[in-house]
């Protein structure tokens, strides 16, 4: 999914406010990880996940690699954190980042 700027500065305005639900370990992507970041993101759409400590362009694979398994887009990444969103139609809306934050 292709974002405009406008919806990307809005998502990393809500993505600022948020904790990190997932942290990945010295174990790196696993199984496990990836099923907790699509239960994440069916939940709460928007999710920050904290990424384990390397040279940007690993941090780059990481975050590229888990959206690519959550089928979501990378909205941004910053130093050991990654914004990851994925639209859920039928979402929550108290658990949604996204209409918990909707302007």
């Amino acid at each position: 999914m292709e974002l405009d700027n406008a919806t990307i500065k809005r998502l990393r305005g809500i993505g600022h406010e948020l904790k990190p639900i997932v942290m990945i370990g010295n174990k790196g992507v696993t199984p496990t990880i990836i099923e907790e970041i699509d239960r994440a993101l069916s939940d709460h759409e928007l999710i920050k996940v904290k990424l384990p400590a390397g040279t940007k362009e690993e941090r780059d694979v990481i975050g590229a690699e888990l959206a690519a398994a959550a089928n979501a887009s990378l909205v941004h990444s910053i130093g050991r954190m990654a914004l990851l969103l994925r639209q859920n139609p039928n979402a929550n809306p108290k658990l949604s980042n996204l209409a918990r934050h909707a302007q």
